[in-house]
Parts: C-alpha cells; sequence; structure tokens
C-alpha cells in the first residue's frame, strides 16, 4: 500500500510547481492540461460540464501533475480552478541533514507565507519549524536527528 499526498491548488498549480522546483528541487514526472485530457473529444458535444472534469475556460491549467522531491512524490491539480485552495488538517514535513539546510529551506518557503512556528532548537531535533507557504500549504522543516 502507499499513501500520496495529493494537492488540489485551485488555480495556482503551475506557480505552486514552478516553486517548488527552486525552492526544493523538485522533479516533475508527469503533467496534464485539462486541454489534454482524452475525454473532451468524447465529450464535446455534451452540455454538461461534468462529463469531461474540465472548469469553463481551465483548459490551459492543469488537470494533474506527479513530481518527486527526494524520495518522494506528491501529486497535484488545479482542481475546479476556483482560487480558493483550502488546505487544514495535515503539514508536510520535510527532514534535512543539517541545520543550515533547515535555515535555507525554511527561509524559501516563508517568502509571502506564514510562519506558523519559528525554526529553533526542540528536545527532538537541532531545528523544527512549521510555515505556511504562498500557497496555503502548511510544511515541517526539521533536521533529522
Amino acid at each position: 500500500m502507499l499513501v500520496q499526498p495529493y494537492l488540489f491548488l485551485d488555480g495556482r498549480c503551475e506557480e505552486a510547481i514552478e516553486f517548488y522546483r527552486s525552492a526544493l528541487g523538485a522533479q516533475v514526472d508527469m503533467l496534464m492540461r485539462f486541454k489534454d485530457n482524452p475525454d473532451l473529444k468524447e465529450h464535446q458535444d455534451t452540455q454538461d460540464p461534468s462529463a469531461c472534469m474540465s472548469p469553463p475556460g481551465a483548459d490551459d491549467k492543469i488537470m494533474h501533475a506527479s513530481f518527486r522531491i527526494g524520495d518522494s512524490t506528491i501529486m497535484a491539480s488545479d482542481g475546479r480552478c476556483t482560487g480558493n485552495p483550502d488546505f487544514r488538517g495535515f503539514s508536510l514535513s520535510v527532514s534535512v541533514p543539517l541545520s543550515s539546510d533547515a535555515e535555507k529551506l525554511f527561509s524559501i518557503l516563508a517568502q509571502d507565507g506564514k510562519v506558523e512556528m519559528p525554526l529553533a532548537e526542540t528536545f527532538f531535533s537541532q531545528r523544527f519549524g512549521m510555515v505556511t507557504d504562498r500557497f496555503g500549504v502548511s510544511w515541517m522543516v526539521v533536521v533529522a536527528a
């Protein structure tokens, strides 16, 4: 069994992926836009927009993407493109080997985001902090023991 996070970025998926590429070294494995959905041709004559899962005006938005950060795979989409992503009740945790790595990563993720818990020494790590990035995704940065 494999459990993977799937982020619905509601219209900001491409921007987020580019940010994660530069900030975290993310490598994109797959990216499909709504206009590339093979079901579009099959349902192009229907009046029901839900028949092809494509929000109106979202042809160039991302229907599905898969990218790797280190050994982890994260999937993402623009979803319904409402512009209202709502990430609650979870965080993505990233472990780094050195305090200097944590400082750098935390600083990058915090740009135009919100520091929830400043990066500091804790009883379980040389450095631990929590930050919500500019896309509303919550991250925990920790130096591996």
